[in-house]
């Protein structure tokens, strides 16, 4: 992969090219499928390609292929770069493609045993999963799931001299259920378990998927009033996505799109949030040695102790401003061009366990899941989101589930609000973070 992307820099400036990129990607997933209680389905998907950006007086021209084994493709894939850099007007913010650097150590992110695995053996995942469940309520019924392992692997090479390469696997299972108790039927309740080595465990995923489900039965309603909130991992990362971590990546900045342009240095939050976007987390979903652009990814401090540090750049948003990328560089595997996305968006623990959150909570709700989040408004951190399912806190003990519930505010209020954080980290999705514990947040019920 790393010969191809090399010579694919050598052709397009021999072919006319004043700068030239190559990316290069290769992508084996293998999953197994559980529909209506049962192990449905396995699949393989192999998939590779190139992707290549050619810059011809400043204008960026970018073409793919996923034909590799054929080197008049390759050379096509070129020419179109070429050619659609040269119909392309001139970008005057264009600063040249990033240069070469050292890159860190990724460490956590690669285990030959994921990719030996086997459906057969990804089946025995699920199968556990499933008899997990079964076994701790006969109420329960799962709905959907699965079990999957990768191995991901792409190659950069640009013609200021990067030509780097790394490789990793992922795997992961997951289980959706319903409790019916003849009476009642719960949302969906979801778990699951995705790491980089094979360290999953797929029964407490079966038993806690259950065990959510049953808890969600017998809901009721609440009233409407400012109460206080704890956040578990899934419901920060979904309102998260949309609101903070893009408002700190520089393109939305620069776009006008970000609450948070002109504020750094500025209180954006409580003293008890600090966070920092890190590429070279151990064993992170979104660990690597460098970025889509082959720029090193970094620990990246964003917020500290409530304060506004950093915004997350690429090479293009940094160079607009006379920075440095931040190794935040992302793409759609091979078919796209590069934008700026956070890696692991690390919230840092605090020192209480969970059930020390739900003592201080009071009387009020904790909150797995949310739904609607994607139309919250980045520009402003607004939003307004159905909770479901979430649970009723009274004198300190979680009680019963609630229904027809949701949250409404601003994000930035919220993380003003955060009194305290739990030591419960998890990784989800992006996210890397603990429950956290929120004062005053708009609940309406009934």
């Amino acid at each position: 992969m790393l010969s191809l992307a090399e010579d694919v820099i050598s052709s397009a400036v021999k072919k006319g090219a004043d700068e030239a990129e190559a990316y290069a990607y290769q992508g084996l997933t293998t999953t197994v499928g559980i529909e209506r209680g049962q192990v449905a389905r396995s699949s393989r998907i192999i998939d590779c390609g190139l992707g290549v950006r050619a810059i011809v007086n400043k204008a960026v021209g970018f073409s793919y292929t996923n034909v590799l084994d054929d080197k008049a493709a390759v050379e096509e894939t070129i020419l179109r770069a070429i050619s659609s850099a040269r119909a392309s007007k001139p970008d005057e913010n264009w600063l040249g493609l990033p240069p070469k650097k050292l890159l860190g150590s990724a460490e956590g992110t690669y285990d030959s045993k994921i990719v030996e695995l086997h459906a057969e053996d990804l089946v025995e995942v699920a199968s556990v999963m499933l008899s997990a469940a079964e076994q701790t309520d006969k109420r329960v019924f799962p709905i959907e799931g699965g079990a999957g392992a990768s191995y991901l692997s792409n190659a950069v090479a640009n013609s200021n001299g990067i030509s780097v390469f790394d490789h990793g696997t992922v795997i992961e299972c997951s289980l959706a259920t319903v409790a019916n108790d003849g009476k009642n039927v719960t949302p969906v309740c979801f778990e699951f378990n995705a790491e980089r080595k094979y360290d999953i465990d797929p029964e407490w995923v079966g038993k806690e998927a259950a065990r959510l489900a049953v808890s969600a039965l017998k809901a009721k309603k609440v009233e409407t009033k400012g109460s206080k909130v704890i956040f578990t991992q899934f419901a920060l990362q979904q309102l998260l996505y949309y609101t903070l971590i893009n408002a700190v990546k520089a393109d939305y900045v620069q776009r006008n799109q970000s609450a948070l342009k002109g504020k750094i240095g500025q209180r954006i939050a409580s003293e008890a949030v600090t966070i920092y976007d890190d590429g070279l987390l151990k064993g992170g979903i979104h660990t690597g040695k460098f970025d889509a652009e082959g720029v090193p990814q970094q620990n990246t401090l964003i917020v500290e102790k409530g304060i506004l540090r950093n915004y997350l750049y690429d090479n293009y948003t940094a160079k607009k401003e006379g920075m440095e990328s931040t190794g935040n560089a992302a793409r759609a595997g091979y078919l796209s061009t590069p934008s700026v996305e956070a890696t692991n968006f690390h919230i840092m623990s605090g020192n209480k366990s969970p059930e020390k959150l739900v003592n201080e909570a009071e009387d009020g709700l904790i909150v797995y899941f949310v739904q609607g989040a994607h139309s919250s408004n980045p520009a402003s951190g607004d939003f307004s989101v159905v909770v479901a399912p979430s649970w009723k806190i009274e004198k300190g003990g979680i009680t019963h589930a609630t229904k027809g519930a949701m949250v409404a505010g601003n994000i930035y209020q919220v993380l003003a609000n955060v009194s305290a954080v739990a030591d419960n980290e998890r990784k989800i999705g992006q996210l890397v973070a603990p429950w956290v514990l929120v004062e005053n947040v708009k609940v309406i019920g009934k």
